[in-house]
């Protein structure tokens, strides 16, 4: 069985920093590309950042130049480090693991930004 589990949410304050970890167990986790979404309020879910089973990332405008994608296929984990946070920034985070017809998510971990 497939299973993400997330990690690294809080309350921060806005310019500060935070990593969110994400650990895939139950299959190959090299071959999976994977990303990062969130989801705000009352808004749809929304791509962050991916990175490839390759290593190649690619990032939401609204996060280019702020967060940092990273994977660690040794511990079978993916990493998103998020620095100069902004209250916009605060939404559920979700982790997805892709591999041809098959799709997984994590549970989400809650990221609060605020005074």
């Amino acid at each position: 069985q497939v299973r993400l589990v997330e990690s690294g949410g809080g309350l921060v304050q806005p310019g500060g920093s935070l990593r969110l970890s994400c650990v895939v167990s139950g299959t190959i986790f090299r071959v999976y590309d994977m990303g990062w979404y969130r989801q705000a309020p009352g808004k749809q879910r929304e791509l962050v950042a991916t990175i490839t089973s390759g290593g190649t990332t690619n990032y939401a405008d609204s996060v280019k130049g702020r967060y940092t994608m990273s994977r660690d296929n040794a511990k079978n984990t993916v990493y998103l480090q998020m620095n100069s946070l902004k209250a916009e920034d605060t939404a559920v985070y979700y982790c997805n693991a892709a591999f041809h017809l098959n799709d997984y998510w994590g549970q989400g971990t809650q990221v609060t930004v605020s005074s």
